[in-house]
């Protein structure tokens, strides 16, 4: 491991733009004073891999609509994400009904226990977090729970990617491939990606070593596809075979709507038709123009820009006075770009 840090450290090729797409490896990365560690020859971006990060002010002005009406179901990061007009914590300080939970499963505690209340749960995520709302959906439908509903806001992975490597003018020279969602998909998942862009993909852990030496794997394979596994403890190249099968009964693939994007061809998951009543309105949430006009998320998630580029970051903009979404979530590349400032 020290031969490869110092090759890392000492690189002087071609510059390389290498992409983690990974909120947890974002984070990981920034833990783990991983930059530090690389030569400036070698820049690591962020790409869309923070669930919070990705959606779009619409999303969160529903939410604050529904808030009136019911209880919105959620998890901590997605309270102080701005919309056009507030936040749900503002949306609470206002006479919105709001509640935070550490599980979805907590939502369906909370509607069994208030049968004559109507309780909507924010799915958001990635293919991790999908097996997990159609286990939801199961236990719904088995316990006949029929006050509790999904407004979701679900992506996948390859469809964005495929964007960015199209889109980005300056190019990406690498990906270093979600761990968490390999372990559902399987490695094989990014396989057409990597030939259709002739780019190297590594899919990895979320410790020091084994990160550092996906930087590597990915320095050394310049210019060849494939998909390289160092995670082979968790991820397998089929993945998980019974979670795809629930999400392909309860889930069906559909356009979906990224911060900093806009709409992606087949890169979200919404309900099934069979299973419409469980759907609090998800269609139609698209990207609007609200929020701070300052803040340079979309170019963040997309790889435009590093997070102290924006003129906000660090000023502003800051963990606890937050203009956008990668500034609150603990996901968020500008979260730990902030935190890890000397």
């Amino acid at each position: 491991m020290r031969q490869i840090a110092q090759f890392l450290k000492e690189y002087d090729g071609a510059p390389l733009r290498l992409m983690e797409v990974c909120g947890t490896h974002t984070a990981a990365i920034a833990q783990n004073g991983l930059r530090s560690l690389l030569s400036p020859r070698i820049t690591l971006v962020s790409g869309p891999g923070c669930p919070v990060c990705v959606t779009v002010t619409s999303y969160i002005d529903r939410l604050v609509e529904l808030s009136m009406e019911q209880t919105v179901v959620t998890f901590g990061d997605m309270l102080r994400v701005p919309g056009s007009r507030m936040s749900l914590n503002d949306a609470r300080a206002v006479g919105g009904h709001v509640q935070m939970v550490y599980s979805p499963m907590d939502a369906l505690r909370l509607a069994a226990e208030q049968k004559a209340e109507r309780f909507v749960f924010a799915a958001v995520g990635f293919e991790t977090t999908a097996p997990i709302y159609a286990m939801l959906l199961e236990h719904m439908r088995r316990e006949d729970i029929t006050n509790l509903s999904l407004l979701t806001s679900l992506k996948t992975m390859p469809p964005v990617i495929d964007w960015i490597c199209a889109n980005q003018n300056h190019g990406i020279d690498g990906f270093l491939a979600p761990g968490h969602v390999s372990v559902v998909t399987g490695s094989d998942y990014f396989i057409p990606l990597s030939e259709k862009y002739k780019l190297p993909f590594v899919v990895a852990g979320f410790d020091g070593p084994q990160l550092l030496a996906a930087v590597y794997t990915l320095v050394q394979r310049q210019g060849q596809s494939g998909v390289v596994n160092l995670y082979q403890s968790a991820v397998t190249p089929d993945g998980n075979r019974q979670a795809q099968q629930m999400v392909q009964k309860y889930f069906e693939p559909c356009a979906a709507a990224w911060r900093g994007i806009g709409m992606v061809a087949n890169s979200g998951l919404m309900l099934r038709p069979e299973y419409e009543a469980y759907d609090a309105g998800s269609g139609g949430l698209e990207q609007d123009n609200g929020g701070n006009k300052g803040c340079c998320c979309a170019q963040v998630l997309t790889g435009r820009l590093q997070p102290e580029q924006c003129p906000l970051f660090g000023s502003a903009c800051t963990p606890s006075t937050p203009q956008g979404a990668c500034m609150v979530s603990q996901e968020g590349s500008c979260f730990h770009h902030f935190n890890s400032r000397k």
